[in-house]
């Protein structure tokens, strides 16, 4: 049986040392020590490829805290059923004493409780999801309510625009051309068209009334 360690940094300029000193207070040799400095976002990580190919059946693996191990609780889950039933390794998250699969309480297996312990925490995880994007919703919808608009600001017209515009008008240019004298592109040029039109009859309809 074997001892590991499993530390991972979400980038290359965060600092390791704090998981590193952990693991050697409680014994864990250098070389056994398997450092990843990238995104948790899924498993495909160097090192952590490397550390699947060295566990046997009964060695252990230590991780400082559950996210070092993963960020999502789902991918979590699956990856945890295979280091511990596929593998048949135990695992022990130092933070976390509920998440030890060496413990026993009570005649209930500590593998099985740290299942249960995973199941919660990823269902809490995505009840919090749920529970931001509502968040979320709401807060659009009220903010959209009070006249606030979400977005890039539309670039302004610039003032040489008319003229061209008017060229356009009556085809002495294409829009492409316009576009290309005014320094944008044909798109930013139909949108500035489309602005421009509808404040133009706004303009004229405000004057009928009057």
């Amino acid at each position: 049986m074997k001892k590991y360690a499993y530390i991972r940094v979400s980038s290359k300029d965060q600092n390791i040392a704090r998981q590193v000193e952990a693991m050697e207070g409680i014994g864990i040799l250098e070389q056994n020590m398997f450092i990843d400095k990238q995104s948790g976002k899924n498993f495909y990580r160097e090192q952590y490829q490397l550390l699947l190919k060295q566990l046997q059946p009964g060695d252990e693996l230590y991780i400082k805290s559950i996210d070092r191990l993963g960020r999502d609780y789902d991918d979590i889950q699956e990856q945890w059923r295979y280091l511990t039933k596929k593998i048949n390794i135990d695992i022990i998250v130092l933070d976390f004493p509920l998440l030890d699969t060496r413990n026993q309480v009570n005649g209930i297996t500590g593998k099985f409780i740290a299942d249960l312990v995973l199941q919660i925490l990823s269902y809490v995880a995505q009840i919090e999801r749920e529970n931001t994007k509502q968040r979320q919703s709401e807060g659009i919808r009220i903010a959209k309510e009070k006249g606030i608009k979400f977005g890039r600001p539309p670039i302004p017209i610039p003032k040489e625009f008319e003229e061209i515009y008017k060229l356009w008008k009556v085809n002495k240019i294409s829009k492409r051309k316009a576009a290309k004298m005014l320094n944008t592109n044909h798109n930013t040029f139909s949108n500035w068209i489309k602005r421009y039109e509808k404040n133009d009859e706004t303009t004229r309809l405000s004057c009928n009334k009057k």
